[in-house]
């Protein structure tokens, strides 16, 4: 299963808080009570197993959300750049993924700057596309035009995609 690179990596959740909680107060108490009895390690070692354990989770997860926030930071400053280049672009946020079909897959996109919502064909691009994504595409000129009235459709061709970037953080 792949994994969606637009969420954010969760670092807390109840029942490692629960856990950790109740091994930060149980293994003072036990490592009290059994410092004076013979063969107290045996009672000790389980919950030093468990405090490794949620050691190791709770650094593991603390990576993993370092890891995602720097390679977010690097697609936000990829699309920032790109949109700064001087050619025309726009942003759009795909909001769902409603058909995958081998060509290509049937989208719902808001575009940023109008938040104008509308249905959209976007052609398989190598990656998977996710909801909650930032496009920055180049806006094809003969579906936009001033005057004309707005595509019920709008097609985003493959080439026309820029860069991308998570929606859900904080880069500016």
């Amino acid at each position: 299963m792949q994994i969606n690179p637009v969420l954010r990596p969760r670092v807390a959740t109840p029942a490692l808080i629960i856990l950790s909680a109740v091994t930060v107060a149980v293994a003072p108490i036990l490592i009290g009570l059994t410092s004076s009895m013979a063969g107290s390690y045996l009672m000790v070692a389980p919950v030093a197993a468990v405090a490794v354990i949620l050691l190791a989770a709770w650094v593991q997860r603390i990576r993993r959300l370092g890891l995602w926030k720097s390679a977010t930071r690097e697609k936000w400053s990829r699309l920032e750049n790109l949109k700064q280049a001087g050619a025309t672009t726009t942003e759009v946020t795909v909001l769902s993924v409603d058909e995958v079909q081998p060509t290509g897959s049937w989208i719902t996109i808001r575009w940023n700057r109008l938040d104008y919502i509308q249905p959209a064909w976007i052609e398989a691009l190598p990656e998977p596309l996710w909801p909650g994504s930032v496009l920055l595409i180049k806006p094809d000129p003969r579906q936009i035009q001033p005057g004309n009235p707005w595509p019920s459709t709008y097609r985003i061709f493959a080439d026309q995609i820029l860069a991308w970037a998570p929606l859900n953080y904080q880069h500016r």
